[in-house]
């Protein structure tokens, strides 16, 4: 069993959903990830996706944008990307770590070096934002055979091919993009339920939900309906909305907030929430 799927049948035991925060690495500091991550992770993270900078993240909204930017300014790439993991699986082996990125560097490596040092480094999974499914068996294989998960996006203007497609391919869990367009905006819950319904009476594998999600009662609606929520935009604001050195910390007691959010039994009436 891999850590993403041990992760999933502990929190399913426990009738409680998957906390996954989004971070950038190298952001807002190099030599702050590591920390950061465990910050995440001792404030109730169970699953953390590390953004690999890239120039033209074109999925992402400008407050990742910028993150990139400048994360990129100070020479962080997929090699550093990949030392940083190294250095928490010195004192974390169990929480699951999805590097999410682009082509581009994976591309540049060559998918079996990068697949080789993704394990070496304890990677658990990997999101490419631009490999699409009908162009990524290979790819999910190179991964596949080395215990990574090969992660898929999915989104509101998914078709039933492509619904298809990515189910055919994928592992870990599905990630369902709440959106159309870029992150940010406004978050339809019937919308997202009607979806991923759809989804997941397709699949065994567990559905996230991402995109829109930044605050308490954004994560338990979704929570009420996905087996992970994903927040990322309002975490790269909280990093950078102070001292870097403050940073670990503003990351800890966001995440536990969240987490406090998702272990309630109440939830929002409202089934559209400003996002």
């Amino acid at each position: 069993m891999t850590r993403i799927q041990a992760a999933f049948e502990r929190l399913r035991g426990q009738g409680r959903k998957a906390l996954v925060p989004y971070i950038t690495a190298g952001f807002p500091e190099r030599g702050l990830t590591v920390g950061i991550m465990h910050a995440l992770v001792a404030g109730g993270a169970d699953i953390i996706e590390l953004g690999v900078p890239f120039s033209d993240p074109m999925a992402d909204g400008p407050t990742i944008q910028r993150s990139n930017e400048r994360a990129l300014a100070l020479g962080v790439g997929l090699g550093d990307v990949l030392g940083e993991v190294r250095a928490f699986r010195q004192t974390d082996a169990a929480t699951p770590i999805v590097l999410m990125g682009y082509a581009n560097p994976i591309e540049r490596m060559g998918a079996e070096r990068f697949a080789d040092a993704a394990r070496e480094a304890g990677v658990d999974g990997v999101i490419v934002v631009d490999y699409p499914p009908e162009e990524s068996s290979a790819f999910a294989q190179v991964v596949s055979a080395r215990g990574i998960d090969p992660i898929f996006l999915l989104a509101p203007t998914s078709t039933e091919q492509r619904i298809a497609e990515v189910l055919a391919l994928a592992s870990g869990y599905v990630y369902y993009v709440s959106l159309k367009g870029i992150t940010g905006g406004t978050l339809d819950v019937d919308d997202v339920r009607r979806r991923v319904g759809m989804i997941k009476a397709r699949t065994s594998l567990p559905v996230g939900v991402g995109f829109g999600i930044r605050d308490g009662v954004t994560a338990r609606a979704v929570g009420e309906v996905a087996d992970a929520v994903i927040i990322g935009t309002r975490m790269i604001q909280i990093l950078d909305d102070g001292e870097p050195a403050g940073a670990a910390q503003r990351a800890r007691d966001f995440t536990a907030g969240i987490r406090a959010a998702l272990d309630a039994e109440s939830s929002p009436s409202s089934t559209e929430v400003r996002a």
